[in-house]
């Protein structure tokens, strides 16, 4: 069995990859860690009764699974801001990483990359997409030409939710929030600040619902057009930003890509669909996980051998594939260089609507041409003591 240790204990920590992990029989869960004391409980009661036994450990700091020499792999489901972060820190560990999606900028996606080729850790990004039916055929069916080239895909998203100013109130018992802001600028506690919707819309630890959301469609669209290791050479974004609220990221917001084969990628707020066009037809899933629709009946019905197939043999969950990667020392589905090149995507979405200008990026050398002030973009500064040098 390979021992796990689950770090972030939310809505989709605990609900979504520690009830799934539970379930591999290959995995135990031998420690949960949470900010929160309340979901320390909550998490540990879970794993005792899946187990029938009283063996899980709790901790509020995560640098204590870290210490120990009994757990193989860390299961990250933090905010976004402690993603890299975290992650780095548990390869260094020598603890093998199950992070959930994105990065927090580009530049911390680099740090990503070299720190998991450094350490060579088995690293497995959280998102399910690869593993959907709908989204996986998707692109098996573009990959292999049966509707053409690929000429656009047409993403939708949710709109952004504003969220308002709060006074500051006194930090609650049983919550760590020096520690849940960890690398993130200081702000004042605020209730509704650590809303599982709340932080998503703030810079200072993720980047709204178009990287949010965002992961997982886009993916699918960058999958299909051979570009999951690129990225695009154009982001023309215009979006609409909230004022004097705690939500900072876009509410409404439409995104131009155009890539070096000629696709052009629009991503826009209004829904949770995703429709690939090309010359011979089109595939369509209208909202998240929907039934398919394509522009003749017979393309949807297409069959492949292993040997044609222009994909990978589609995994049965990403729990499923990091416990078995980790078990063969193989590379999972999802490797650091897709989330970092995915991530990237929508972080140039991000800075083009941020600045209200075309941004024009060069996806070898993952830089931006002539603009210093889209270029400091691509990083944040981390709050002392927090560095990719920290100790734990």
């Amino acid at each position: 069995q390979i021992t796990l240790g689950c770090i972030g204990l939310g809505i989709h920590g605990m609900g979504w990859n520690l009830d799934a992990f539970l379930k591999i029989p290959e995995a135990r869960v031998l420690a949960v860690c949470d900010v929160f004391k309340s979901r320390q409980e909550e998490a540990r009661g879970k794993v005792n009764a899946a187990y029938a036994n009283s063996d899980c450990a709790m901790c509020t700091d995560f640098r204590e699974i870290l210490r120990r020499d009994d757990i193989d792999a860390v299961v990250i489901s933090t905010p976004d801001h402690w993603h890299v972060l975290m992650s780095v820190m548990a390869a260094r560990a020598g603890k093998d990483v199950f992070c959930e999606k994105p990065t927090l900028n580009v530049s911390q996606g680099h740090m990503l990359v070299d720190a998991m080729k450094k350490t060579g850790v088995v690293y497995q990004g959280g998102i399910e997409d690869r593993s959907v039916d709908q989204y996986y055929r998707m692109a098996e069916l573009a990959r292999n030409g049966r509707i053409g080239k690929v000429q656009r895909v047409l993403v939708t998203l949710p709109e952004g939710v504003v969220f308002e100013k709060e006074k500051e109130a006194p930090v609650p018992e049983g919550l760590d929030y020096d520690l849940w802001l960890g690398p993130a600028p200081y702000s004042p506690y605020t209730p509704s600040r650590l809303g599982a919707q709340e932080w998503r819309n703030v810079w200072d630890y993720s980047g709204g619902k178009l990287t949010d959301w965002g992961a997982h469609l886009i993916d699918t669209a960058q999958v299909a057009i051979f570009e999951e290791h690129g990225g695009p050479l154009e982001i023309d974004g215009k979006g609409e930003f909230p004022k004097d609220a705690l939500s900072t990221t876009a509410t409404k917001y439409e995104i131009r890509y155009r890539y070096k084969n000629g696709v052009e990628l629009i991503v826009k707020s209004g829904g949770t669909g995703i429709r690939i066009e090309g010359t011979d037809g089109w595939i369509e899933c209208p909202e998240w996980r929907a039934t398919l629709a394509a522009s003749k009946p017979g393309i949807l019905e297409a069959a492949f051998t292993a040997e044609e197939n222009k994909i990978w043999p589609k995994p049965q969950t990403e729990h499923v594939d990091f416990i078995q990667a980790v078990k063969d020392r193989t590379k999972p589905i999802y490797q650091p260089l897709d989330i970092h090149r995915l991530s990237t995507t929508m972080h140039l979405g991000n800075i083009s609507m941020r600045l209200g200008q075309k941004v024009n990026w060069d996806p070898v050398n993952e830089k931006i041409a002539n603009d210093d002030e889209a270029t400091a973009l691509l990083s944040c500064p981390m709050r002392t003591p927090w560095t990719f040098d920290a100790s734990i």
